[in-house]
C-alpha cells in the first residue's frame, strides 16, 4: 500500500493528456504572477481595490484577499512588471484613497 507522500509524488510525475496539445517551445513558461501586501480598511475597499486592478493595462487577473491583506496580480504575457503595477498602484488610489500597495 502505498503512502501519501508516494502518492503525491507519483501524481506530480504524471503527465496529464493536455501537456501533449502545448506548443514545445513554450511548455516551460508559466503565466507571470506576483503576490503584494496590501493595507485596506474595509472588506469594501479590497473589492473596489481589485476592480481597478483588474481593469489596469497589461493586468491579466488581479485577486485581492481582505482578511490576508494581499494582492495577486496576474500579468499579460510580455507586460512590464514595474510598469504595470505603478499603473496599478495609481487606479487603486483613485479607487480607494487610503488604501495601500507595498511593492
Amino acid at each position: 500500500m502505498k503512502t501519501n507522500k508516494q502518492k503525491r509524488i507519483q501524481s506530480e510525475n504524471r503527465i496529464l493528456p493536455f501537456e501533449a496539445t502545448l506548443d514545445p517551445g513554450r511548455k516551460d513558461e508559466k503565466p507571470m504572477k506576483k503576490s503584494y501586501k496590501i493595507e485596506v480598511d474595509c472588506a469594501n475597499c479590497a473589492n473596489n481595490m481589485e476592480i481597478a486592478a483588474k481593469k489596469t493595462a497589461g493586468v491579466k487577473d488581479a485577486v485581492v484577499n481582505f482578511m490576508t491583506q494581499k494582492m495577486s496580480v496576474e500579468f499579460e504575457e510580455g507586460a512590464d512588471v514595474n510598469a504595470v503595477m505603478k499603473d496599478v498602484v495609481k487606479n487603486c488610489k483613485k479607487a480607494v484613497d487610503d488604501g495601500e500597495i507595498f511593492l
